[in-house]
């Protein structure tokens, strides 16, 4: 199974490459990467369908926010799940997240053991 990770902060692909070490060697993951909202619409768009089916995205990023990204991914891909995450546990980013069709939203620090039961869920329907 394809995630597609989306966040202006490069550190974060080490960190979820450690997070998911074992899923990933066994084969049942595959963790991909974007560093922009742009970026992960024209990873989503290389195949028809799209080969990813998660997307965790960070919210506020320079140029295309995640809340932007969250509506794009909804109207061309409905098919795929989104997930959200901010540094801020705000209400209204949450609250615009969920009505715009987010599965989850998370705050940083990431809770990995939510997002692993997340993920092996997907993985298992």
């Amino acid at each position: 199974m394809k995630i597609l990770i989306v966040d202006d902060e490069k550190d974060v692909e080490m960190l979820f490459r450690q997070k998911f070490r074992k899923e990933t060697k066994s084969g049942n993951l595959e963790l991909i990467f974007a560093f922009s909202g742009a970026e992960a619409l024209s990873i989503l768009g290389e195949s028809d369908p799209p080969s990813v089916v998660y997307v965790f995205s960070d919210i506020n990023m320079p140029g295309m926010t995640g809340l932007e990204l969250l509506d794009q991914v909804k109207k061309k891909f409905p098919q795929i799940s989104v997930s959200m995450i901010s540094a801020y546990g705000d209400s209204d980013n949450y609250n615009k997240a969920i009505k715009s069709g987010a599965k989850e939203f998370f705050t940083k620090p990431i809770d990995f053991e939510s997002l692993r039961k997340e993920i092996l869920d997907l993985i298992n329907t």
